[in-house]
């Protein structure tokens, strides 16, 4: 079994091959190829990998590439994980927003857009390319904005699936508390990506969400930065990005007062590549989890192996990004949603989910047309299709406010995007 990193010089890589190096039993890969322009990050991600599977007893082969071409060559499947314009880009989608009074956030808002206008062609000539290549391999998008993205694959007709931590993430977590392996908790997790709410945590057909809640509350509030008391008027647990919906104005002020995450992540990435760079370090570096994305190794080999197993193999659960096809029957069948789903080598299939209520569907179907008219953008470019776009954003939503964010993020992005 083969498997193809694009973006595989990524100080986050060690944490993929971690995972692949642990879990052989899971997913037996033979070959694993980092693609990344950047040779010098190149060189020193791979080396350590290298070094990974040789301390774990792995006989996986870790080969280098940067040209796509020779490393799709009997791939099954390609992991994307690339960030186009780098770390300066998400410092700047980070920043400009807040000249207007709007959260700077490389996922949602202005700055989500305009990482999906950077992103999405990008992807889709890769796509192109791994489907002239290797017609049968999958794509499995961890690359952000992961729903506009992988909507934007699927759209096209690619054997592709979006894939997010959120989820693995409170899995883990509540299984700890609970005292339960993290397999047998299966989450009610329904919404758009960066966009969910958990609303039930069953172990053995019992919902134990709401002695989590009574348990864990505040530490559980403390983590997101959201009142207990909303929690427990909900009765769920949102996703931290929530926040930025939930408490926009404090969170502006927080980052006019601190200033953008992307500058310690930054700095982060110079230690870590220092660090990578050492030729006794064989594991991954605690510091790395400060660079975010916890989880993302298990939750990515978990995925891989339902879809490359033989056929016949039991059907997993698993959350993941997918065609909507009247799961959340507010929204259209395209939509990209993020819920459970069976997996196996057929593909996935979005499990039946409870209707949502009110409180959450009004802001799902507003960021689902948002996303409906970024990816619009993002295809076929244009001011007033980004303006638009802007527009209809729920932390947006005025006109000026939308004229502002669009002149600045053209004139930020300006370089990357080939109709400015």
């Amino acid at each position: 079994m083969k498997i193809a990193v694009v973006g595989g010089g990524s100080t986050y890589t060690p944490e993929l091959v971690d995972g692949l190096g642990r879990l052989p039993d899971v997913l037996p890969v033979e070959e694993v190829v980092l693609v990344d322009p950047a040779v010098d990050r190149l060189d020193l991600v791979g080396g350590l990998g290298r070094r990974i599977l040789a301390r774990l007893g792995h006989p996986a082969q870790l080969t280098t590439s940067t040209e796509l071409e020779p490393a799709l060559d009997g791939v099954d499947a390609v992991l994307l994980q690339l960030r186009v314009g780098g770390q300066s880009a998400r410092l700047q989608d980070e920043t400009w927003p807040l000249e207007c009074g709007c959260v700077g956030q490389e996922t949602t808002g202005a700055g989500g857009l305009a990482k999906a206008l950077r992103t999405v062609p990008v992807v889709l000539e890769i796509a192109e390319r791994v489907r002239a290549a290797a017609p049968s391999a999958w794509i499995i998008d961890f690359t952000n904005p992961v729903g506009i993205v992988t909507r934007a694959l699927l759209q096209e007709g690619h054997r592709a699936v979006g894939l997010c931590n959120v989820a693995i993430g409170f899995q883990r977590r509540f299984a700890a508390w609970l005292g339960v392996a993290p397999e047998v908790v299966r989450l009610d997790h329904v919404g758009l990506n960066h966009l969910t709410w958990e609303r039930g945590v069953i172990v053995d057909g019992v919902d134990r969400l709401p002695e989590l809640l009574a348990a864990h509350g505040a530490e559980i509030a403390e983590s997101l930065e959201l009142p207990r008391e909303l929690l427990e008027t909900l009765g769920v647990v949102p996703s931290y990005y929530l926040r930025y919906f939930y408490a926009h104005d404090e969170v502006v002020a927080e980052q006019r007062a601190s200033g953008a995450r992307a500058a310690r992540v930054a700095e982060i990435e110079q230690e870590l590549l220092a660090m990578y760079a050492d030729p006794t370090l064989d594991e991954k570096p605690a510091l790395l989890a400060e660079r975010g994305g916890a989880f993302y190794s298990e939750a990515a080999v978990q995925l891989a192996a339902s879809l490359l197993g033989p056929a016949g193999a039991p059907i997993t659960t698993q959350v993941v990004n997918l065609r909507n096809d009247g799961t959340l029957p507010f929204l259209s069948d395209d939509a990209v949603v993020e819920v459970p789903a069976a997996v196996d080598s057929s593909g996935v299939r979005p499990l039946a989910v409870a209707p949502i209520a009110p409180v959450y569907a009004g802001l799902v179907a507003a960021v689902t047309a948002y996303e409906h008219l970024a990816l619009d953008a993002a295809l076929r470019g244009g001011y007033d299709r980004v303006f638009q776009a802007l527009l209809a954003h729920p932390l947006v939503g005025q006109v000026d406010l939308a004229h502002g964010l669009a002149d600045r993020l053209i004139a930020h992005n300006r370089d990357h995007l080939r109709w400015a």
